[in-house]
């Protein structure tokens, strides 16, 4: 059985026992989160769909870590006009393993 959750502004297709890194929750390791904004939940042929989310489905998830990613450097030069700019960025994440989908 899968499901597409929508958090953090993204949407993931998630499978029981997966682990999987979402934008940052208050939560800490160890605890259990309920992702309740569920579009979609399938199992072979029989798929149900949301008008924009299912009513009653929710996915529940343990968390695994709290962390931040690699850094990404942004870099704004212009050629021949003493002019540049660089920065960084580490985004925050949150990773999760999926334990349970309810429909």
């Amino acid at each position: 059985m899968y499901a597409i959750v929508a958090t953090g502004g993204k949407q993931y297709r998630v499978k029981e026992g997966e682990k999987l890194r979402i934008e940052k929750l208050s939560a800490e390791a160890g605890d259990t989160v309920e992702l309740d904004k569920v579009l979609l939940v399938g199992e072979g042929d029989d798929i149900k769909v949301g008008a924009p989310y299912l009513e009653g489905a929710k996915v529940t998830a343990t968390v695994s870590a709290n962390g931040r990613g690699d850094k990404v450097k942004i870099i704004k030069f212009r050629r021949r006009k003493h002019h540049r700019k660089q920065m960084g960025h580490r985004q925050s994440y949150t990773e999760i393993e999926i334990t349970g989908i309810t429909a």
